[in-house]
């Protein structure tokens, strides 16, 4: 496997943006239909007053950028490359700019996600589950025999997989790259002690349809905050996914490999992970891969917490992230003098990891201020209850912008995301869930 970075189809990207738009698209303005993308963004409407329709859930461009820069140089001072997980976000669109900023591959979590990421040319792909199902390892192998530019791995955590995978491959003309998951106690999949996982190792390097390419794991199952017992947890972890990778190697299971692919690393702590990952191997040629991708949008709950560049960052000398998602709603009732509710519910914006910060106010007419003391205290379907302060400026019909948690769960709500720098809208990004 080369050490080149992740490339995708032009031609596959450059459809996107010859997309037509109508109705299927909620919150656009109904003078873009029949428009393609590129000529919607041509058009440079304006968020608030180009007839877009709430709730809209919009990137900033300027925050993006600084996300896709700030870790892509991280990185690479920290000797680790990046396969950010498409799953955040599954746009092709910022998969691409992920691999300009430098991206060694895209990881994906199940075949539906992977025969996404081929549609649109996807290079690499780390495929961080198991992958068992015949009738997706029989497109993977015609995939791959059809396709010798493309390097794939995924992840085996017992030997009736690698016996299911070795079944179901049988006769294709590669091998296909497997990685032993080492799991933990409490924690998801994986194998969960050292003589198991050895034992995978030596089934997956005697199949005939199988290459032995490394280990892998998650340490983000294990833990959950910042503190220092969860650290500890994580460490103790990735001490054990080392301990695994330098017994295979002394067995000789790598002999051959010009790279050993290590990988681990979410999005909680990737500052552990690379200290782990690095280093020296007993003489492995390993490449220590992380995962994290809810870094290029951060937000504004989960990932503002919990990350090594959130508001209490554990990272020296890097700036820290910024959130590059923002949910804008319309006050439609204030039914009280305490309560407010929004045109933004469970159908819109992520719910599950914290809900939806009331941060900017916005009247027709008037600049965006900034929102204190208001409160989101429940989610409906397509409401929300904001418990407002004694002085809230909140009227019917008024515009509330919002911060959101845990980007992966918002993004399989919107088809197309405007993208904005300021009020005004540069482009639109498509979503394929």
């Amino acid at each position: 496997m080369a050490s080149s970075d992740c490339t995708l189809d032009p031609a596959a990207l450059a459809a996107i943006a010859g997309e037509r738009l109508d109705w299927r698209f909620k919150s656009l303005p109904a003078d873009l239909w029949g428009l393609t993308l590129a000529e919607a963004a041509a058009r440079r409407p304006g968020l608030f007053s180009g007839g877009f329709v709430g709730p809209v859930v919009v990137l900033e461009a300027d925050a993006m950028e600084h996300n896709l820069r700030t870790m892509a140089e991280w990185c690479a001072q920290a000797g680790v490359r990046l396969a950010p997980h498409g799953k955040t976000t599954m746009a092709p669109q910022l998969f691409a700019r992920q691999a300009e900023h430098g991206a060694w591959g895209l990881t994906a979590a199940n075949a539906s996600q992977l025969r996404i990421y081929r549609a649109f040319g996807v290079s690499r792909v780390l495929l961080a589950n198991q992958l068992v199902d015949p009738a997706a390892l029989r497109w993977l192998g015609a995939e791959l025999d059809a396709h010798p530019e493309f390097e794939f791995s995924c992840w085996v955590d017992s030997v009736a997989s690698v016996d299911l995978m070795t079944e179901a491959l049988r006769g294709r003309r590669r091998q296909v790259d497997v990685l032993v998951e080492l799991g933990g106690d409490d924690g998801r999949t994986g194998a969960r002690d050292l003589d198991t996982a050895l034992a995978i190792a030596e089934a997956a390097h005697a199949s005939p349809a199988l290459r032995l390419a490394g280990t892998g794991g998650y340490e983000g199952a294990l833990a959950h905050d910042p503190g220092p017992e969860s650290r500890r947890t994580v460490d103790t972890y990735l001490g054990r996914l080392r301990e695994l990778t330098v017994a295979i190697g002394r067995r000789g299971l790598f002999a051959g490999l010009d790279q050993v692919i290590v990988t681990a690393g979410g999005s909680a702590y990737f500052d552990q992970v690379a200290a782990a990952l690095t280093g020296d191997w007993d003489g492995l040629p390993v490449v220590p891969v992380l995962r994290s991708g809810a870094y290029l949008t951060h937000d504004d709950g989960f990932y503002r917490g919990i990350s090594p560049l959130g508001e209490q960052p554990r990272i020296d000398g890097t700036p820290q992230l910024r959130s590059a998602l923002r949910a804008w709603a319309q006050v439609t009732s204030r039914p009280t003098d305490d309560l407010a509710l929004l045109t933004l519910g469970k159908r819109d914006a992520s719910f599950d990891e914290g809900l939806p910060k009331p941060q900017w106010h916005r009247r027709p007419g008037e600049p965006a201020a900034k929102l204190a003391g208001h409160t989101v205290t429940a989610l409906n379907d397509q409401h929300a209850f904001v418990a407002l302060p004694p002085d809230s400026p909140l009227r019917v019909g008024d515009w509330v912008g919002l911060g959101l948690s845990h980007p992966c769960t918002v993004f399989d709500k919107w088809q197309l995301l405007p993208v904005v720098d300021g009020d005004t809208v540069v482009d639109f990004v498509r979503t394929y869930f």
